[in-house]
């Protein structure tokens, strides 16, 4: 593992834990160059996912598209990162659980969506800003509609 400060080649292990609900394993690391410290993560290697583009290309998943996705939804938004890996995580399975192979990207995009409904409204608005392609004003009062009929309990009857 190259150091991200120095890029030196020698480390040692400072500490070992268990991660992401025992998924992963979380290792502090320090740099024999430099002597800094830094966190790498490992994660048992699984059946690559495949995901179909609309273009009909098909590439492997890359958990880091969706993390960095998140990331910019949410940007200067009360979420923290833990948040967003539980979410990364939680898409990843359920991708994973569907066990075929070519899973279209709308799908991907579909599941980033719902979890951010429940996240955070703001960055869900932001994310679907740009994964439906808003061209106007009222394309953003469309989804804030629909975003607070689903936050807005029914009413229970009117009062005479």
């Amino acid at each position: 593992m190259r150091c991200p400060f120095c890029k030196g080649l020698e480390d040692k292990v400072v500490d070992s834990r268990l991660a992401e609900g025992g998924q992963a394993i979380r290792r502090r690391r320090e740099c024999l160059t430099c002597g800094r410290r830094y966190t790498t993560f490992e994660r048992g290697e699984t059946v690559g996912l495949r995901i179909s583009k609309r273009s009909g290309e098909s590439e492997p998943f890359d958990r880091q598209k969706v993390v960095a996705g998140l990331v910019k939804a949410c940007k200067n938004r009360p979420v923290t990162v833990a948040q967003i890996d539980a979410v990364t995580d939680e898409i990843e399975d359920s991708l994973r659980a569907q066990g075929s192979d070519g899973i279209p990207s709308s799908e991907v995009g579909l599941a980033i969506l719902d979890k951010l409904r429940d996240l955070d409204d703001v960055a869900y608005v932001r994310f679907a800003s740009v994964y439906k392609d808003f061209q106007e004003l009222t394309d953003f009062e469309k989804e804030v509609g629909l975003l607070l009929l689903k936050r807005t309990p029914p009413k229970q009857g009117l009062r005479e």
